[in-house]
Order: structure tokens, then C-alpha cells, then sequence
């Protein structure tokens, strides 16, 4: 199944839709299922200091960096949307586009859930070459692409009480998703420099983790 890029309808959709809230109620749901927090919750603490600074990808409402805060208190948001209420100090939140970000220097840590699938081959390369400039450690959770987790979440998603929004996103993420070390070649990792881990689990998550070598 080759990789497949197509508009996604919450992309399209202002940040206070009803259509988009309810979508974004849903991949919380669906994140849970999943257990991509816990996962961020499990790997980021043994491996990052708590006075190093964390940044988040796509942060989108900061679900994922509140939840992360406790126990690293600068992880700070980047995203298109305004700074999330309750946002908390001493975060900081870059309201931009991820291609007109110029602070990577600041941050040997970059994570993102379900963000990096939205690239296609030339976004990807040129967001690489800035991580590969400044970061140390890469940690990725996205969508394992595949026809059975397509078939999947087409049985799933209605049973679950999934709105039409993210009903048509989840299958269009799915075809979007990564296999094998697809993702960090297309970031263009050198395995001479970085060392990596990719994983699959059986719900259709992705979960990259790489490291720079000492």
C-alpha cells in the first residue's frame, strides 16, 4: 500500500467548529484507547532532563503537553492555533507555521502526535534538516499504514461514537501513515549519526524514537 496524501476536514475547519470540537473530543478519545499518551508518559521522563526544553509539534489544544507537565514543566506547544486556556507556566506556546519556526536551537528535544503524517516527501525532508541541525532526540507517535487498520477503523470508528469528521480523517491519517523506517529516512536520519527504534502495536500506532549518537 503506498503512501497516500489527502485533505483532511478538520484542517479545513475554524478551531471553534462545533464539527471541530467535537473531532478533537473524539482523538482524545482515540489517543486514549490507543495509549499514546501513556506512552509519551512512559519514555520521554527516562530520557529527558526537567530542565531541558521539550517541544511539541502540532500541540493543537495542549492535551498531550498538559499532560506531560508535571513531570517536565518546559515542554512548550507550536501550532497554528492560539495559546490553549490554562496553559501553564513556565510553557511557552509558538503560535506559528512549523515551516516559519526559526527557534529549533532552543530545543535538543521535538516530539509530535499524529502531526508528521500531514507531510508529504518534501515537508518531511525540510523539517528534517532542521531537526537534524539542532535536535538530539526525536520521539514520534503517528498512524501505521495499512489496509487492515483501515478496515479496522472503518468498523471502529462508527461503534465508537466517532463524528463524521473524524470518521473521514482517521481512514484518510491511516493511508497517510509510515511503515518499517520510512519515517526516519524520509526525515533523512544518517544511521551513522542516529540510532532509532520503530515500533508497531496492534491499534495502528507508530512510535519512533530517535536518538543522536554520543
Amino acid at each position: 500500500m503506498q503512501r497516500r496524501l489527502e485533505p483532511e476536514l478538520l484542517d479545513s475547519l475554524p478551531p471553534y467548529h462545533p464539527d471541530a470540537q467535537r473531532s478533537r473530543r473524539d482523538l482524545c478519545r482515540v489517543n486514549r484507547i490507543m495509549g499514546n499518551t501513556r506512552w509519551f508518559q512512559a519514555v520521554l521522563p527516562t530520557r529527558v532532563r526537567t530542565d531541558e526544553r521539550v517541544l511539541e509539534l502540532g500541540a493543537g489544544m495542549g492535551k498531550l503537553a498538559r499532560a506531560l507537565h508535571p513531570r517536565l514543566p518546559l515542554i512548550d506547544g507550536l501550532d497554528l492555533m492560539p495559546t490553549p486556556v490554562a496553559w501553564p507556566a513556565p510553557a511557552r506556546w509558538h503560535q506559528t507555521d512549523l515551516h516559519a519556526f526559526t527557534g529549533w536551537n532552543h530545543y535538543p528535544t521535538v516530539i509530535g502526535n499524529l502531526i508528521l503524517h500531514h507531510f508529504d516527501d518534501d515537508g518531511l525532508r525540510t523539517l528534517g534538516a532542521a531537526l537534524r541541525h539542532h535536535a538530539r532526540r526525536l520521539v514520534f507517535c503517528e498512524p501505521t499504514r495499512g489496509r487492515h487498520n483501515q478496515w479496522i477503523w472503518t468498523v471502529a470508528a462508527p461503534l465508537g461514537g466517532a463524528g463524521h469528521v473524524t470518521r473521514h480523517d482517521g481512514y484518510v491519517s491511516i493511508a497517510a501513515g509510515f511503515r518499517g523506517d520510512e519515517l526516519p529516512r524520509a526525515l533523512g536520519l544518517d544511521p551513522a549519526l542516529w540510532c532509532w527504534q520503530v515500533r508497531t502495536t496492534f491499534l495502528g500506532a507508530y512510535r519512533l524514537i530517535a536518538e543522536r549518537r554520543p
